[in-house]
């Protein structure tokens, strides 16, 4: 991936925080689960070693949970949460109305490790809606297309500076 291709992903320092910690016990537990699959190795034949086989399958989970928090944290846009409601941008608490619709929906503009420890819903800016608000003001109507290859009208209801 080059430079211009990395995804940059805003996180607050809390969230940073916790997702540095989350690497750093995964990375702590890597030598018991070498421990367990060699252990379970030693049992005799691996085709029908069950102990060997989830070993190596928490293994995979594992490293591949490695590898997504490295690069999400490689990547990260640490900082305050903005201080200006009206214009949508990562961090900020979204209220849109979709065309046709009379009710709102409120949601977080940001990283998906942002809100999971959070019952608000939250949007990528790098998803078709979250790219179309990013950069709407209060207000505005924008466009995005739908999966099915149509598209869809949304109004920025008003933008807010997000607080865990």
């Amino acid at each position: 991936m080059t430079e211009t291709q990395t995804q940059v992903t805003w996180l607050t320092q809390d969230a940073h925080d916790r997702l540095k910690a989350e690497l750093d016990d995964l990375v702590a537990q890597r030598p018991v689960i070498a421990q367990k699959i060699n252990a379970a190795r030693e049992e005799g034949d691996l085709k029908e070693n069950g102990g060997y086989h989830a070993a190596r399958e928490e293994q995979g989970v594992m490293e591949a949970r490695i590898r997504h928090l490295q690069e999400l944290l490689h990547t990260a846009k640490v900082g305050e949460t903005p201080t200006e409601s009206g214009t949508a941008v990562p961090g900020t608490v979204l209220t849109v109305r979709f065309e046709g619709d009379d009710d709102s929906e409120t949601f977080l503009l940001g990283s998906r490790e942002e809100g999971a420890h959070g019952d608000l819903e939250v949007y990528s800016p790098n998803s078709p809606l979250g790219s179309a608000l990013l950069g709407a003001k209060a207000g505005e109507t924008v466009s995005y297309d739908l999966p099915d290859g149509g598209s869809m009208e949304v109004t920025l209801v008003s933008a807010e500076p997000y607080s865990s």
